[in-house]
């Protein structure tokens, strides 16, 4: 299994730690890309999207989660 596939798999493990609380709220998030340059993308889906305070969870909360887990990842970014 090639690095960064390994990594995708940490990150989808750390984004289901997260995901029971995006969704007590109606929201939801999707995993998109882990990128070469060890960024993750995601995508904040339901109520979370497009919610005013999407890029507070998605720093807060989805991206504490992800760095704690997987502390290769650079950063995370919403698309």
């Amino acid at each position: 299994m090639s690095e960064i596939k390994a990594i995708k798999e940490r990150v989808k493990k750390a984004l289901e730690r997260v995901r029971p609380y995006l969704q007590s709220d109606g929201g939801d998030i999707e995993l998109l890309e882990v990128t070469e340059d060890l960024s993750v993308k995601v995508r904040l889906t339901g109520a979370c999207h497009g919610c005013p305070y999407s890029m507070q969870t998605l720093k807060a909360g989805v991206e504490q989660v992800i760095m704690k887990e997987v502390p290769e990842i650079k950063r995370v970014i919403s698309s």
